[in-house]
């Protein structure tokens, strides 16, 4: 008594053979965000906040305008020139590490600054917010307008970055999006061979269909010759 052959088996399921990139790449990217989130040192945020206030004869309107304008000139070399000697620091390398932001419709300027320690963002954005102050004391008579401290920096008892969970989660999202594009160019590159192949097999011969035998044709009777007339004499 003979047994049917067993067919052999692939080792690798189908959907993992078709979905490995994604499960692939998901862990990997939260892997590496996390790697990156160990890795990376602690940088921490301090704010300090300045306020636009008009001075006698000057329009309350403007104060906006004005306070969003030395906003921009927070990063500027006048700034972090007059900044740098407190904050203990050059110019250039303090223009990576402070920022300033503004509001539409408030006179109001947050000075940003961030360092590897608490007292020094601290110190970076008290530095520079002293320093447009100073910039904007000097031109008041001109433009009718000071800035005031609103509020001084206070060193912050928590990192901004890294925050573990989000580096986790922005690696995770990394390795689907690159496993689903991976996955994409596959199944372009499969497609492609599977019409190549198809256009280099031989094209099945079409059935002629067959032709009718021709009917013979009936002979001829021949023709009897005509004689010639006699002419009368």
């Amino acid at each position: 008594m003979t047994t049917a052959p067993r067919r052999p088996r692939h080792p690798i399921h189908p959907a993992v053979r078709r979905w490995w990139p994604l499960l692939l790449g998901v862990p990997l990217g939260a892997a590496a965000g996390g790697g990156y989130a160990m890795a990376a040192g602690p940088a921490y945020t301090a704010h300090a906040y300045l306020v636009a206030v008009p001075q006698e004869n000057a329009d309350s309107g403007a104060a906006v305008g004005f306070a969003q304008a030395y906003g921009r000139l927070v990063t500027q070399p006048q700034v972090l020139h007059l900044a740098a000697a407190a904050a203990g620091t050059s110019a250039e390398a303090l223009a990576d590490r402070v920022s300033g932001t503004t509001s539409p419709d408030a006179p109001m300027i947050e000075v940003s600054g961030t360092a590897a320690t608490p007292q020094r963002a601290a110190g970076a954005a008290d530095a520079v917010a002293r320093a447009l102050v100073t910039l904007a004391d000097a031109s008041t008579e001109a433009t009718r307008m000071k800035l005031v401290t609103l509020a001084s920096a206070v060193a912050p008892d928590r990192p901004a970055t890294p925050v573990p969970g989000l580096d986790i989660a922005v690696g995770a999202a990394s390795g689907l999006l690159l496993g689903g594009l991976l996955m994409a160019t596959r199944q372009g590159t499969t497609a492609q061979a599977d019409a190549a192949a198809a256009a280099a097999l031989p094209l099945p011969e079409q059935p002629t269909e067959p032709t009718e035998p021709t009917k013979p044709t009936k002979p001829t009777k021949p023709t009897r010759p005509t004689t010639p007339a006699r002419s009368r004499a």
